[in-house]
């Protein structure tokens, strides 16, 4: 499965993209229902960046692992032999170490320069999305009044 989802990732077509990933979830839904929810729950915010008509450096930049995954996934291995839990500050205290514990794993973001430029693209993005939004200017139109000569008389 993994050949068909970086196929479909690669697409620069982002409606084509989305019909491939949709593919890739129906073929999924008999074996592994589970990850075909996940990839159906996912799917426009995977392909977000194709949406956006970025070029392939950023595209590439915004799939890497993500981060806060691996944080949650070490702090569950982290406390996994935790077996009392007496308070929620020891929670905290926990987690905390967990998070300390993933920082070290953590990469740097690659391409700074690139997510200006995805910056760029989703502020044109959501204001385009706001002006088609925003309803059109009233135009004055008489309506039928319970008087209809008080209407004939404006």
């Amino acid at each position: 499965m993994r050949r068909p989802l970086r196929a479909a990732c690669a697409l620069d077509d982002h409606d084509r993209a989305l019909e491939q990933l949709r593919v890739v979830a129906g073929e999924l839904k008999r074996s592994h229902p589970g990850a075909a929810a996940s990839l159906r729950g996912g799917m426009r915010e995977t392909l977000t960046v194709t949406r956006l008509g970025l070029p392939w450096p950023p595209r590439a930049h915004a799939r890497l692992d993500k981060p806060c995954e691996s944080m949650i996934e070490t702090v569950r291995r982290i406390s996994r032999n935790v077996k009392r839990w007496p308070n929620g500050d020891m929670c905290l205290r926990w987690t905390a170490a967990g998070m300390l514990e993933a920082q070290a794993q953590l990469r740097r973001i690659i391409g700074p320069a690139d997510l200006a430029k995805l910056a760029v693209a989703v502020e044109r993005d959501g204001a385009a999305k706001r002006i088609d939004h925003t309803p059109s200017p009233n135009v004055h139109t008489s309506t039928a009044t319970a008087a209809p000569e008080v209407t004939a008389s404006s």
